[in-house]
Order: C-alpha cells, then structure tokens, then sequence
C-alpha cells in the first residue's frame, strides 16, 4: 500500500516493519515526530526520557539484551549522548541499535549548525543517509540489519527539510524479530582500560569491513550521465541536485560513513570534474581530497545555511532567481496568554540580569520583553548564574535569576542546582512549570504526571525535589504579577540558593474558549503593548484586542492604569 508520509513519519513505519520492540528518545525539533508516530504502534514500546544521555543508555540496555531499539534526537542532542555513544561502539550491541539523529542546517529551531557527522566519525559509528521518505523508511529497515551484522551502533542521518517533507512511501508488514539471547561477556560489555583496549581494535577492524563491504550493502549507487561533471552527495542534498544539474553524474552516498574509497575513485575516473555537494561542513570533500582525488565543494557552497535548488543552480552559472521585494519580518513570538510573558515582564520591570535556557521563552531576549540575556545550552542556565556571582559578587547576583523551563530543569538543570548548593552560591533560580514540554508541541515529561501515551504515571514533585537539594522554594502563579514581584525581591535577597516556580499551565492546553478582552475609552498610552501579545493591535485612535487571537488571559488588564480593557465580550 502506498501512502504519503513524512519523513519522520516514515522513520516511525520503518521502525514497525523492523520489528522494533523499543524507543526512548527526549524531543527535539526535526527529530520529535518519530518517537510520537512510533507511539502509535502498540507492538513498540515507547517513551520520554529525562534527557538523550539517559534515552540512550535505555535504548542500549534493551538492544544488549536481544531485542531491536532506537533513539531519535536533534543534533545538540546527540552531544548530550555522546557519552554512551562512544562507549557503546567499543561494546557493540546484540538487538540493533539504532540512532536517528536530525540535523538543523540554517538553525530554523537551534543554537547552532553542527554536524552529526563529525561526531559519528569521532565515534566509529556508521552513518547512512536517506534522500526521501521511501528512503527513510527502508534505510531505517536497513541500519538495523547492519547493526546487528557489524556489531554497531548506527546512526541514520536526517536533516530539517527531509523530516518534515511529504513523499510517497510504499509500505510492507513488521517483521517479528525473535528476542535475542543474553548472555554475561564481561570482555564485551564492561569497558575496563584491559578490555576497551582489545574492543578498539575491534571496532578499527569493523570499519575496515564495512568500508570493504559497501559495495555489498548497497546503499551507494552511480547515476552515470554527461561526464563533464561528475557530483557526489547524500541525503535530501541528492534531491537538490537532480533537479538543478539533471546532467551531471551522480555518486549517491546511502552510507556516507565509512565512505566507499573504492567507488569514488572509479566514479572520478570517469568524469572531467568532481565536485561533493553537501549541506554543512565538507567532511565528504576532505576525505576525497585526503585520498589524493581531485575534488572541489565548499568553495562553491559555502558551510553555512540550508542548500535549495536555486542555490545549487546559481553556485554553478544558472539564472538567479528575480529579486522579490522585501517583506516586513515576521519573527516568532509567544502564543497570547502564554504565561512566559507575564514572568519575563515582571524580571524586565526589575531590571533584572536573565540568564536564560532553551525553551519558548528564549524569544524573551527579543522586543518588546528583551530580558533575557544570554541562552548557550539545556541547563546551562544555573551554571551561568553561578559562575556570574564567582565573576561579579554578591551584589551582582541580587540583580540576577537564572530562568530555565520545567522540562529543561528535568533535562540539566537539576544537577546545576545541586552544584549551586553544594558550591555555596547564592543565586536566583525561575523555573518555568507550564505543566508541558511546550516548545516542541506539548509532550509529556516527568513533571507533568502523564507518560507519552498520555496515561498517568508518577509525578515528579518539583518543590520537594529542589528543597531535597537544599533550595529555599516558593510557587507563584506568574499570572498574578504583583504575588510574583514581590516572591522575587524577597528571594533575590535571601542568602543561599532560591528557587521560585513560576507554575501556570500553558496557553494552548486549554481548549476552552474564554471570552476575548475588550478595550473602552482606550487613552493610547501604550502601556499594554510592552506586554508584546500579538492580540493587542495599535491603531490610529488606539489599541483594540483581535479577538480571533485573545484566548482572555486577563494580563492586559492588569496592565491598563486607566481601566479601559476589561475581559468578557466581544470587541465593538
């Protein structure tokens, strides 16, 4: 049966047919839909890990103990489990393990643009790249196979724009792949320096044969056509390539890591030119040009953003595309009623330096709010704070708060706040608790009390959690501004580590329409629209609410010294 898929979508469907009987993953966008779609399938185990490294570790324990696993994440998340990562290419598996690992190239929802591969290669872990949806799912099919043949992690390769592209995708029925036995091999699984040393040799020879045995994978082919120019690339890449040059010559890299030296000194011996067309980093040139094959690629591309066909086709002396005339920014903002912002007003009122995280409220460091000032990695906040008061002093840290959200302070938070105690800091710290993993579309976490299937499951009490570490604790409802003001100036001067839980559920978990605000008699001071809610429009005479947009949060009345915003009814 055929059926148009995403990729993600695809990634989950290859999982089924593989007979995968386990995923834990934590979610990060472009990778989030594969553990949600594999949710769908009873015969799969899954579940939201705290955070990568723990998601892995899972994955792992099930796949050395016989049955078929996997993990998806972002790429900064495969720097959270990069420490299992590594390990477990010495130790190899016994059920497949696989990794899918989505890349961000132009960081459409990112900090950074690194690229997977250069962790896999690090690592010693086989990459295979798909181009389409039909490709992720029989490639996710394959890395399985390939794992359990060579004794490896591996990891399939996905980037922004394949995750989220819709292809047709021919399906097929799951596989029962019979639980493997598990059996006590202390030489294989405990990475003592006697044993790791005999497994690193192993793993040199396992990438040896696999870089042997390419051609018999099967992953790679050759798309001979005019030899003026011969291209060679992988992933979605192909499919910007076919388009823009559909003369040129194609070596189609499946398995981009260990890459075929053999195939790509034939296929170069067969075309005038050779060029690799790869998104981020030249990893692909480098090694062509480390063989001694004359090779050109990034001088032509660059390392920074997303490829396209246009961009392709103008890298290589077609027509530019006719400039448009500019449109006006659009950035993103919080949802109205978001409760973010009525936090982030009250830390900007206080003047406040805001060591921010990585969450919805990042968008905070943008006007009109602009508080937050500064957002590096999940969990970094804390440490940030901590590290500003060894660097500016006490005083300093009575004008900051570190501001992560609850899903991130479960993520790495938790272990900054221990360190903050046990280091005898004296900081400020907000967490965030919407009740959600909000960011990237309101999956469960263990503070939440509802597990993936959205099925009760044990709560994590965040208030006894941070007293147990030795925080003073407060909870305040961010929505009553004046309470939350007040909880702050008293714990910005409290000696030690504080803690306030800024606790409101977000916007978009109720469903319920509340009745939208409406302005009367509006004096256009401008006062509600340092609140930066999009519901709030100015006009010549005035503001109006768009109540096709106000979800009667109430907050913009609170901020009217005039009175002229009520909530209830319709806007005139």
């Amino acid at each position: 049966m055929k059926k148009l898929m995403l990729g993600n979508e695809a990634i989950a469907r290859g999982a089924y047919e593989a007979g995968v009987k386990f995923v834990s993953s934590y979610p990060g966008t472009p990778s989030t839909e594969i553990t949600e779609f594999s949710s769908a399938y009873p015969e799969i185990k899954c579940e939201w890990a705290p955070n990568e490294k723990v998601a892995v570790e899972t994955a792992f324990g099930a796949a050395m103990c016989g049955v078929r696993a996997m993990s998806c994440m972002k790429h900064v998340g495969l720097n959270v489990a990069a420490d299992p990562l590594y390990t477990a290419a010495y130790t190899g598996v016994n059920g497949g393990l696989v990794l899918c690992v989505a890349d961000d190239p132009f960081m459409h929802s990112s900090q950074n643009e690194q690229d997977t591969r250069f962790i896999a290669r690090a690592a010693h872990v086989p990459v295979i790249e798909p181009s389409d949806s039909q490709e992720c799912k029989d490639y996710l099919k394959r890395a399985f196979e390939l794992s359990e043949q060579y004794d490896t992690p591996v990891i399939l390769r996905l980037t922004t724009r394949l995750a989220h592209q819709r292809s047709p995708v021919e399906t097929a029925e799951r596989a029962e792949i019979a639980l493997k036995p598990y059996e006590k091999n202390v030489m294989k699984n405990v990475m003592m320096p006697g044993m790791a040393r005999k497994r690193h040799v192993f793993v040199e020879q396992r990438e040896a044969k696999m870089e042997a045995d390419a051609a018999a994978i099967g992953l790679n082919r050759v798309e001979m056509r005019d030899t003026k120019l011969g291209v060679v690339c992988a992933g979605v890449v192909y499919q910007f390539v076919r388009e823009a040059l559909p003369q040129a010559s194609v070596l189609k890299l499946g398995l981009s890591y260990p890459i075929d030296r053999a195939a790509i000194r034939d296929f170069a011996a067969k075309v005038d030119r050779l060029v690799v067309i790869e998104e981020l980093e030249g990893i692909i040139e480098q090694e062509i040009a480390a063989m001694g094959v004359a090779v050109e690629g990034k001088k032509y591309t660059g390392r920074q953003g997303e490829l396209s066909v246009q961009r392709i086709r103008e890298a290589f002396g077609g027509e530019k595309a006719p400039t448009e005339s500019a449109l006006p920014a659009r950035p993103p903002v919080l949802c109205p009623g978001c409760p973010h912002r009525a936090t982030f007003h009250v830390l900007k009122k206080l003047k406040l330096h805001v060591f921010g995280d990585i969450g919805c409220y990042t968008l905070c460091a943008l006007p009109p709010v602009d508080s937050l000032e500064s957002a590096l990695c999940m969990g970094a906040s804390v440490g940030m704070a901590v590290g500003a008061e060894k660097a500016r002093g006490r005083d300093f840290a009575r004008q900051s708060v570190a501001v992560l959200g609850d899903s991130t302070f479960v993520h790495s938070g938790i272990t900054g706040l221990v360190n903050a105690v046990y280091d005898r800091s004296n900081i400020t710290v907000v967490i965030l608790d919407n009740r959600i993993t909000g960011m990237t579309g309101h999956q469960q976490n263990p503070a939440t009390g509802f597990d993936i299937y959205n099925q009760p499951a044990p709560q994590l009490n965040l208030e006894k959690l941070c007293e147990t570490i030795g925080a003073h604790v407060v909870v305040e409802n961010p929505m009553d501004m004046p309470a939350l003001e007040k909880a702050l100036k008293e714990e910005l001067n409290r000696d030690g580590v504080s803690v306030v839980i800024a606790r409101y559920p977000c916007a978009l978990l109720d469903k319920r329409r509340h009745p939208a605000a409406k302005v009367t008699g509006c004096r256009n001071c401008g006062a509600c629209m340092c609140l930066g809610c999009p519901a709030i429009e100015r006009g010549e005479h005035g503001v109006r609410i768009n109540t096709a947009l106000c979800n009667g949060c109430g907050l913009c009345v609170s901020m009217c010294g005039f009175g002229a915003i009520s909530c209830g009814g319709d806007q005139a």
